[in-house]
């Protein structure tokens, strides 16, 4: 299970004893979930309104981080084309795995100086999950564009004979160069039809010179035929070609524009090249970032709703709950009995999943602990 419930109730006589109940209610006797302390730093309180206003937005900034640590993990899997199983391990935080980063929190002091008012650090979040998302934008836009030009390259040397490009498949010798009479023409035939070819294509129009068609390649449908004739033939020739099921394919060699083809292919795929690495490094690097400032809006939540809900002083205890899958709505049970009588209110709300008309819950869960979701699950393969 990669889903964490991260709750917090407040300290008995001591935390130590809040968390002492938990452990008994949940893991001694019935395996419903693996805990560990969550630990948050003595932060500074500030005043209630504050907090009521701080409260609404750190719930729009946990949505919108979240969505930067998603779109930076789901990018990592696109870029990683072929090897998308390797996408698990580049995505860790602090240089370990997410559910380890999670279950050893640590308050980092350095990038959140815990002396700044709880407004302060939500901003400090805020501004540095922003310029991910801004630098994100713009390295994959570019990236995008280089491997969709690739692509449109790759897709025109590819494909049937009808539309694929044909630069690397005739040669120089395939055709009449520099006579002003005469032209040599690239014809697809389907392969039911060589015969009629072979018996028609002299007498599709005058001025086809007898005996000049050739087959320079086959794919599973179709062969391409050259054909020489005379100039002024062309437009009727192209016309009867037509009506007999050939398709004449626009084609004038040139040597020029075939080699700029290539030389434009190749400085593709070494851009492309030369981008990956240091791409993948961004988006591991900030995919920590991310996910790293998502943990601590987490802790930032469950601080402010434990003073407004427990009041002050500030006493309470966080905890890291990992649910076994098969016990979840026991756990929520469990828990419901054992919280209670912090809220009468939520009395009547043990399960959200119930429909009490015009009572909308199941976009927010209430419980009468305060409780928040963290679903580690972040790749959304197709």
């Amino acid at each position: 299970m990669t889903e964490f419930w991260l709750i917090s109730a407040p300290g008995e006589k001591t935390c130590q004893q809040t968390w002492d109940k938990l452990m008994v209610a949940t893991t001694r006797n019935n395996n419903l979930s693996t805990n560990n302390k969550f630990n948050i730093p003595d932060l500074k309180v500030g005043t209630l309104d504050v907090l009521v206003g701080l409260s609404d937005e750190l719930a729009k900034l946990d949505s919108f981080v979240e969505s930067v640590v998603k779109k930076v993990a789901q990018y990592m899997a696109d870029v990683l084309e072929d090897s998308r199983d390797k996408v698990q391990e580049n995505l860790l935080a602090n240089g370990v795995d997410l559910v380890t980063y999670i279950t050893r929190f640590q308050w980092d002091m350095a990038k959140y100086p815990i002396k700044q008012s709880l407004k302060n650090i939500s901003e400090i979040i805020s501004k540095q999950v922003t310029q991910i998302d801004n630098d994100l934008k713009a390295r994959a836009s570019a990236y995008n564009n280089l491997k969709g030009n690739l692509q449109n390259l790759e897709r025109k040397n590819a494909g049937s004979l009808l539309t694929r490009s044909l630069a690397d498949i005739v040669k120089k010798e395939d055709f009449v160069l520099d006579s002003e009479y005469l032209i040599t023409m690239l014809v697809v035939v389907p392969k039911t039809s060589y015969a009629d070819w072979q018996k028609t294509y002299e007498t599709l129009s005058e001025m086809v010179v007898p005996r000049s068609t050739n087959l320079l390649f086959e794919d599973q449908e179709s062969g391409l035929f050259s054909v020489t004739l005379f100039r002024k033939a062309i437009d009727d020739f192209r016309h009867k070609a037509r009506e007999n099921k050939f398709t004449v394919r626009d084609f004038q060699y040139n040597e020029e524009e075939m080699k700029a083809d290539k030389e434009e292919m190749t400085r593709l795929c070494t851009d492309k090249k030369k981008q990956f690495g240091p791409l993948v490094r961004w988006l591991k690097v900030n995919f920590s970032e991310a996910f790293i400032a998502w943990i601590h809006i987490k802790a930032l939540r469950v601080f402010v709703e434990s003073v407004l809900r427990y009041g002050l002083p500030v006493n309470f205890q966080a905890m890291l709950l990992q649910p076994n899958k098969k016990n979840m709505k026991k756990l929520r049970e469990v828990l419901y009995d054992l919280y209670k009588h912090l809220d009468s209110s939520a009395a009547a709300i043990i399960d959200a999943s119930m429909d009490i008309p015009g009572l909308n819950l199941s976009q927010q869960e209430y419980y009468p602990y305060v409780y928040y979701k963290i679903d580690c699950n972040l790749l959304d393969f197709k």
